[in-house]
């Protein structure tokens, strides 16, 4: 019986399109219409998580009491925000080779973002991704999100791959803290604004510059052409 290929389950914002400081900018955006204050370096650090831990790190670092519905106005500000944004925002070098060459080698490969498909879908047409693709998981689509393993599990699942046999692709500690507890390999990036060290010490066990970077070691990670 013939042994599974190695699978690739990528995080979206930061790994595979520069759109983490648009993210962040909206956030910013959003909570400045609610006369929420928090500095831009904070909301940064928060990127890529789930929306509920970020409400809950929010209520924390603020000491607010946020309702229900203006939680969700919120999100809505900052998919608002975020939208105006959306056309600056492009594939980080190489991402596009990446998943082409991937595609050409037939290893699977799928993408799993915390972002809802209104926000994600601006950035899967710059990478010629149909929205409506089976490899692409978005939160609304899963119960947690990361750090929670769940989409990198249902990305998995969604291709016919053991989770512990493939390798999560992010640019952030929560991508990493995701990976550990789905029991697969952590593959770090740098394009988010994530340290080399912050990665490692999540569980990366490589770290490279961005995708371009990554494909050019490829074979290093098990991607075998």
């Amino acid at each position: 019986m013939s042994r599974p290929r190695h699978a690739f389950l990528f995080d979206l914002d930061g790994t595979l399109v520069d759109s983490v400081y648009q993210h962040v900018l909206a956030w910013h955006e959003a909570l400045v219409s609610e006369h929420i204050e928090l500095s831009v370096w904070r909301i940064h650090r928060k990127i890529g998580m789930s929306g509920g831990l970020f409400t809950n790190i929010l209520l924390r670092e603020t000491g607010l009491a946020l309702d229900p519905a203006r939680i969700e106005k919120l999100q809505q500000r900052h998919a608002a925000a975020y939208r105006r944004r959306a056309r600056d925002v492009r594939p980080l070098p190489g991402a596009r080779e990446l998943l082409q060459t991937l595609t050409d080698a037939a290893i699977p490969w799928a993408i799993a973002t915390s972002g809802r498909m209104e926000t994600a879908h601006p950035a899967l047409l710059q990478l010629g991704i149909a929205s409506d693709e089976t490899r692409v998981v978005t939160r609304n689509q899963v119960k947690y999100a990361k750090p929670d393993p769940d989409l990198f599990i249902e990305a998995a699942a969604r291709l016919g791959a053991p989770i512990e046999d493939a390798s999560i692709v992010g640019d952030s500690v929560w991508d990493m803290l995701a990976a550990r507890r789905a029991r697969a390999l952590g593959i770090g990036l740098l394009s988010g604004g994530y340290g080399s060290n912050e990665l490692e010490r999540a569980g990366a066990y490589r770290v490279f510059e961005d995708p371009a970077d990554l494909l050019s070691h490829l074979d290093e990670v098990g991607g075998r052409r």
